[in-house]
């Protein structure tokens, strides 16, 4: 059987402790993204990663996140990484050169995107204006953002921020800046953005 080549490459992110390990394939299904703060997290029934699970083996691993075609690396204050980059981005090669899994079965089966016919327009308008001027800039820098509530009487969103902006600096100043700005004029009904969690 042929194995498809496998090319890894990395990129910096706004976040010093993160990095983006880019890959030449797909690892998630379009929409959906997956944040391990933790190994635990990783070997959850239901959202687990066995990829994941492995990356946390090393102990410079602080946080996992996949989506898209990449894996952000979020690593701890005292390494830096110059000191384990080669070692971590070899490790990811041989285990796509190896065709292990990105996810356990279960983990794709519960996480299918599947649009909510019960959205109100506003929350529609949020979602598709998030996933298409958002989210691109969002996951280039490494990260993600999810819709996570809409409330109709103070005009507030809440987003959930993973991956690279999890614990970022500038992740605050993007989202009032960037996002808040965005959404305040696309949106009319929206009047605050705030990250949940954070």
């Amino acid at each position: 059987m042929l194995k498809r080549p496998v090319f890894v490459y990395t990129e910096l992110s706004p976040n010093p402790n993160s990095m983006k390990f880019v890959l030449n394939f797909e690892l998630v299904p379009e929409g959906l993204s997956f944040d391990y703060p933790s190994l635990e997290s990783a070997l959850e029934e239901g959202s687990g990663s066995p990829l994941a699970g492995d990356l946390f083996q090393f102990p410079h691993v602080k946080r996992v996140f996949i989506a898209s075609n990449f894996i952000t690396i979020s690593k701890d204050d005292d390494i830096a990484w110059e000191e384990v980059l080669r070692d971590t981005k070899q490790f990811i090669k041989i285990y796509f050169e190896e065709s292990q899994p990105v996810f356990f079965e279960k983990t794709i089966e519960k996480n299918t995107l599947i649009v909510d016919s019960r959205d109100s327009d506003t929350v529609q308008k949020i979602k598709a204006a998030l996933d298409q001027y958002v989210r691109p800039a969002v996951e280039s820098d490494g990260g993600a953002i999810n819709f996570h509530s809409f409330n109709e009487d103070t005009g507030t969103v809440k987003v959930l921020l993973q991956g690279s902006c999890s614990g970022c600096p500038s992740s605050t100043l993007t989202l009032k800046a960037g996002i808040e700005n965005l959404l305040t004029r696309m949106v009319p009904d929206v009047k605050e953005v705030v990250a949940e969690g954070v």
